[in-house]
């Protein structure tokens, strides 16, 4: 057995699991947030034992675990090198050896990368210059690389890239209509998102479909704060709805997705913008909380939709966008053999899977309700005479992520 860690870091934060493989088994899993303050906030859940009990930041109930500690962590080597210690300590690992592969999520790999890689000086170096293509990520995704390396020099690195599973697109599905020379020159294309996620559901969806993954074409559903849509041909990225960057595609939380660059240009004029305060109103200040005005929260919306038309706007916006990239999708594909929910609001908000399919009984989509009320687990929610299944599947990156390192090692 091999202990495997998944990291996924942020600009002031790391997330992480530590798994058992081949077993699959999560062994913890924690958040450092606000790294580089006074007041980082760190958080480690794991199965109860003795070392638990006796420490006065854990809290147990039954057979869980939390370690939960605010203290002061300057950057991301001092957080990694904290969060180990707390491991040892907490009896969690024994020693730092233990862990033999570390898997690092990257968002942008651009055309360099259609695969998870092992990580040497030229791999590093690839993300640093990539980091144009994803200016919010990839710096902090190689800290924590350079970071673990440091403090885990064994262990085998691993980068797992957002965008190699969209690399088999078509070029016609991945170009936009611009002088060809900008994708010559700069890479000026469609890149995608997600792809550790829709490559994860598109599988276990074939699993709960009982059919080899090959044979079927799926439309793959990432709803939750970041959102995107992919068309699954043969177990390959078809298409996908977000773009150069994941701010294209359907309404976000805070993103707007796709926005005519015209209208961009004639708001940045009258509102005498720069370049960054757009992109910080298209990111940050746009899809859901810039329509509704109260959040970008699917829950909180739908607790004011009937007495807040602009919450209720909102709501039919996403749906609206969602339908739209579906139905494109299904024409593109010529079919497809089931649609699949994923991330946090495809697996949890029912109702608006409700409402999404709702629209979609043109195609012969429909579910049963029984099956699909209060689903959160992977399931078959589709209604007896639908012609196209609809599928529930609780995304699991980090799981893809150590898989990817154990095929490595």
């Amino acid at each position: 057995m091999a202990k495997i860690m998944a990291v996924n870091a942020g600009s002031s934060s790391l997330k992480f699991q530590l798994l058992e493989m081949p077993k699959e088994a999560v062994i913890a899993q924690g958040l450092i947030e606000r790294i580089g303050m006074e007041n980082a906030i760190v958080t480690i859940k794991f199965d109860a034992n003795q070392a638990a009990a006796q420490n006065a930041a854990v809290t147990v109930k039954g057979d869980k675990a939390k370690f939960e500690q605010t203290t002061a962590i300057a950057d991301h080597q001092v957080a990694i090198n904290y969060m180990l210690e707390q491991l040892s300590k907490l009896d969690i690992i024994e020693n730092f050896d233990e862990i033999v592969g570390v898997g690092h999520r990257v968002v942008a790999g651009g055309e360099s990368f259609d695969r998870s890689v092992v990580v040497n000086d030229q791999v590093l170096a690839k993300i640093d210059e990539l980091a144009d293509y994803a200016p919010l990520h990839n710096p902090a995704n190689a800290l924590g690389i350079r970071a673990f390396q440091k403090l885990l020099p064994h262990a085998l690195s691993v980068a797992v890239f957002d965008t190699s599973f969209h690399q088999t697109m078509p070029k016609q599905n991945y170009l936009y209509s611009l002088p060809y020379e900008y994708y010559e020159k700069y890479g000026a294309r469609k890149y995608g998102a997600h792809g550790t996620s829709h490559r994860y559901v598109a599988g276990r969806a074939a699993a709960i479909l009982g059919k080899d993954l090959t044979d079927l074409k799926l439309i793959t559903l990432h709803l939750g704060a970041g959102a995107s849509i992919t068309a699954i041909q043969g177990g390959k990225s078809f298409d996908t709805s977000m773009g150069f960057t994941p701010l294209a595609g359907v309404t976000m939380a805070t993103r707007s997705g796709d926005v005519d660059v015209s209208l961009v240009d004639f708001i940045q004029k009258k509102e005498g913008m720069t370049n960054d305060d757009m992109l910080t109103v298209l990111n940050k200040q746009s899809g859901l909380t810039g329509i509704s005005g109260i959040s970008g929260d699917m829950r909180d919306l739908r607790a004011q939709r009937q007495d807040n038309e602009r919450a209720e706007l909102a709501i039919q916006i996403f749906e609206d966008r969602v339908v739209r990239y579906i139905g494109q999708y299904l024409a593109e594909m010529g079919g497809a053999d089931a649609i699949v929910f994923t991330a946090g609001i495809g697996e949890n908000a029912d109702w608006v899977r409700e409402e999404i399919v709702d629209r979609l009984g043109y195609f012969g989509i429909k579910i049963d309700a029984d099956k699909n009320n209060g689903c959160r687990e992977e399931r078959d929610v589709s209604a007896a005479d639908a012609k196209i299944k609809t599928v529930v599947v609780p995304t699991d990156e980090e799981l893809m992520i150590a898989r990817d390192v154990q095929s490595l090692m």
